[in-house]
């Protein structure tokens, strides 16, 4: 009792007081998982109340501390004792029967043993015998060594010396085998026994709770006065207190508290010696764990007067494991979660395996939800007799997050629904919200999926944007283009190495398509490259590959190439970009662009120029995704919105239309451009019809591989175009592609998994060009297969549609339109 009140009450008073003063916030139901970036660190706060029925919904609550002190008084935890079946049912630590007793007023057991090597246990002996349990106690100790048996009352039998060897019984424990541990046991209660019991109570002594000490990367050290590890080496702002200090008496912990709380006072600014709130000076400086100088006492630090039932000081003479001469027949676990025995470690240390670190992976020792912090010790010591490497030179095994259990929708916390994940928007945003737009999302960005007018339904508006590019003009916004800046005396020699074309021969002013292959052969991703000047590249990738492809990059100029003298540099926010595109596109930026000539003679299909829009430097790429006379303007993203706009209206007596992703999509499915359903991580330049752009008179990554006679195969996947053979139905994207004339029975077949797949639909969509619908397709053997009838069979749908394997490319095979 701490000033006539019991210790909890105390505690709770002295919590109330410091949350009333305003200059304390106290977070309960609150774990502090783990240290990250210096002094900061996570926690999670369980929130009480919690209710989706009936609007509290929020069950936890995650925290982000930047700290400048850390006192850490997480405690200890008890040990369990490692004897032939101690994995019983009805064997549990002596302090959680003490927690039964006293917190939740349940007597676990009627006839209990309790079985222990320190002094502590014997307060749940007294506990258990007070709620009217018969009670014996089995110390390894000898009684000369024993300072807590006056705690309990003379119904106790006590048995010095001895240990339990054995835990009897099968689906729960029925008695305990009790055997001297050396010459003739003394004590009042000597003879070795069994008894019977129905709760075997263990306690093999405390292990501070240094877990999250150890994420700062604090080395612990070995104390043999309480068998258990410390941390001792010295960190600024850094202070342990009570049992994580490895104090355990009930005055001592109070004191390394208050100098604990005292020295982080300080670290936070606080002038040495003040106490807040009119408490008397407290005098003793703390050690480096934050334990109080020796000689330190309650009445020096200003404490408050205790009264407790006399406990001497507590003490331990380890107990490891019952020495193996005394054990009959049976298994004992050291590790109870993961099942780790003696034998384990045993076999480990034969098979050089003797390291803590070693025989953790070699046995899972401590690799449970409890990380350790019940056997690890144990077995660290057991891994010290067998190695003969005393403890003071053992450690324990590497504490990592998270230090408490944590679950993963705590972490995630609001991240769900549109906040899942960061949202990206081009710097023409807000023009296409007031168009009217429909989004979608491409990687992290939001892009214009189209752009409904009143009165139309999806398929009307794309049908609209695509007829508007192919007979006037439109405009696409590609902001979201991944961009990089190649410069260097090297540069063109990196592109050559990094694509399977070449750029280094390429003139200044030009672009050209490009394709990159991953080491083992198979396409990554593609792009353009445009030669800005003799050492200087402007490079684009798709979208939603682009942090992977710079990261590509970075490798390839770090690790593989480190002699060429390149930098990259990521430009993609640096730029706005949007995609003029259709027969009068010309007429329209000719109105708007300044210093740059437009006719075809001067900018040809594949010119790169700069000119100014608006004032604006503007970088002029003429390159067409959609197949018609087209131009790709980039102008420093801050300005974006602003040339857009002089655009548009520039273009508006022709007729101009923005549109979007989807219409994007059906003009390049028309001119059988492949983008990612066809570059999907499994086909080759080969498989889809870009054979002839890989060089043959130069290294490049993935060359090699790809020429791998598997690779090569005429019978792989191949890209090839669909449309249909009967009926204008629907070709389902995913559909796959059955070599059966019947599309009934090619149905029924694919439906009953009868049928095998050749092939499937990688994109579809209706061709308001065609007037029908049109595909791309990888199917087996495909270059060879045009003209063939196959059935375009999906299950999900349960829809079957006859369709014709035809080339690829749909509206102008030849290129004409664009290069007018």
């Amino acid at each position: 009792r701490i000033r006539t009140a019991p210790v909890a009450a105390w505690a709770a008073q002295r919590a109330e007081a410091l949350a009333a003063t305003g200059a304390v916030r106290i977070l309960r139901r609150t774990g502090v998982f783990g240290r990250y970036d210096s002094m900061t660190f996570g926690a999670v706060e369980t929130v009480p109340g919690a209710d989706p029925k009936e609007g509290r919904a929020l069950r936890e609550r995650f925290w982000t501390f930047h700290v400048r002190a850390l006192v850490c008084a997480t405690g200890a935890v008890e040990r369990p004792l490692v004897f032939a079946g101690n994995d019983r049912p009805g064997i549990m630590l002596a302090a959680a029967a003490r927690t039964y007793v006293n917190r939740f007023a349940v007597r676990p057991g009627r006839n209990v043993v309790v079985f222990t090597n320190n002094d502590d246990a014997y307060r749940t002996a007294r506990d258990l015998a007070r709620a009217g349990a018969r009670v014996s106690v089995i110390d390894s100790r000898p009684e000369a060594a024993v300072r807590g048996a006056a705690l309990v009352p003379d119904s106790v039998a006590v048995h010095f010396s001895h240990a339990v060897v054995q835990a009897r019984g099968r689906l729960r424990i029925r008695a305990a085998e009790v055997v001297p541990l050396e010459g003739r046991a003394r004590g009042r209660h000597a003879a070795g026994r069994t008894i019977p019991c129905d709760l075997l109570c263990v306690s093999g002594g405390w292990s501070p709770d240094i877990a999250l000490l150890g994420h700062l990367g604090r080395r612990p050290v070995w104390r043999e006065d309480i068998a258990g590890f410390v941390m001792a080496d010295a960190q600024k702002g850094v202070l342990a207190a009570g049992g994580a200090a490895g104090v355990f008496d009930l005055e001592a912990v109070l004191e390394s508290g208050a100098a604990a709380g005292q020295a982080a006072a300080q670290a936070c600014g606080a002038r040495a010696g003040m106490e807040p709130h009119g408490a008397p000076d407290r005098t003793g400086s703390p050690d480096r764990a934050g334990v109080p100088e020796p000689g330190a006492t309650a009445e020096r630090a200003g404490l408050p007067a205790l009264e407790v039932e006399a406990l001497p000081a507590y003490g331990i003479a380890p107990l490891w494991r019952v020495p193996q001469a005394l054990s009959p027949a049976g298994t004992a676990f050291v590790d109870l979660q993961n099942d780790v025995t003696m034998e384990d470690l045993a076999l480990a240390v034969r098979e050089g395996f003797g390291h803590g670190e070693h025989a953790k992976r070699y046995t899972t020792l401590g690799m449970g939800t409890d990380r350790g912090s019940l056997g690890n010790v144990n077995g660290l010591a057991i891994l010290s007799e067998l190695t003969g490497v005393p403890m003071a030179e053992q450690s324990p095994t590497t504490f990592r997050p998270p230090a408490v259990g944590v679950s993963l929708g705590a972490l995630a916390g609001e991240a769900r629904g549109a906040d899942f994940r960061p949202t990206r928007r081009t710097p023409m945003h807000g023009w296409h919200e007031s168009a009217g737009a429909v989004f979608t999302h491409a990687g992290l960005w939001l892009r214009p999926y189209y752009y409904p007018r009143a009165g139309e339904d999806f398929a009307a508006a794309v049908a609209r944007e695509v007829r508007t590019v192919r007979g006037a003009v439109g405009m696409v916004d590609v902001s979201t283009l991944g961009k990089v800046e190649v410069t260097g005396p090297d540069a063109g020699t990196f592109l050559d190495r990094l694509y399977i074309n070449t750029f280094s021969r390429m003139k200044v002013g030009r672009a050209r398509y490009g394709v990159m292959l991953r080491e083992d052969g198979l396409v990554f991703d593609d792009g353009t490259v445009s030669r800005l000047g003799r050492s200087h590249y402007f490079v684009t990738v798709t979208t939603v590959n682009e942090a992977h492809v710079l990261r590509h990059m970075a490798f390839c100029r770090e690790v593989l190439w480190p002699e060429l003298d390149v930098r990259l540099s990521s430009v993609g926010e640096g730029w706005a970009g949007m995609a003029v595109a259709g027969p009068r596109a010309r007429a329209v930026l000719a109105q708007v662009i300044e210093g740059l000539a437009l006719d075809n003679d001067s900018f040809p299909f594949l010119a790169v120029g700069e000119g100014r829009i608006g004032g604006v430097r503007a970088r002029i790429l003429r390159i067409s995704f959609s197949g018609e006379l087209a131009y790709e303007v980039y102008v420093p993203s801050p300005y974006g919105l602003g040339v857009w706009e002089r655009i548009m209206e520039a273009g508006a007596p022709h007729g101009i239309t923005a549109y979007g992703t989807e219409a994007m999509t059906v003009m390049r499915l028309e001119k059988g451009h492949v983008a990612g359903p066809e570059i999907d991580g499994r086909t080759t330049a080969h498989d889809l019809g870009l054979g002839r752009m890989m060089s043959r008179r130069k290294d490049y990554v993935g060359r090699w591989l790809a020429e791998r006679p598997a690779l090569m195969a005429s019978d792989r996947l191949q890209l090839v175009g669909l449309r249909p053979a009967g009926a204008d139905g629907p070709i389902r994207m995913g559909a796959h592609l059955v070599a059966e004339a019947d599309e009934r029975r090619a149905r029924a077949a694919a439906m009953d998994g009868k049928a095998a797949s050749e092939g499937h639909v990688t994109t579809a969509a209706f061709s308001p060009t065609c007037g029908h619908w049109i595909a791309l397709a990888l199917l087996r053997g495909g270059a060879a297969r045009h003209g063939e009838r196959l059935v375009a069979v999906s299950p999900v749908h349960g829809e079957a549609l006859a369709v014709e394997v035809v080339a690829p490319v749909f509206v102008d095979p030849d290129g004409e339109r664009m290069r007018v």
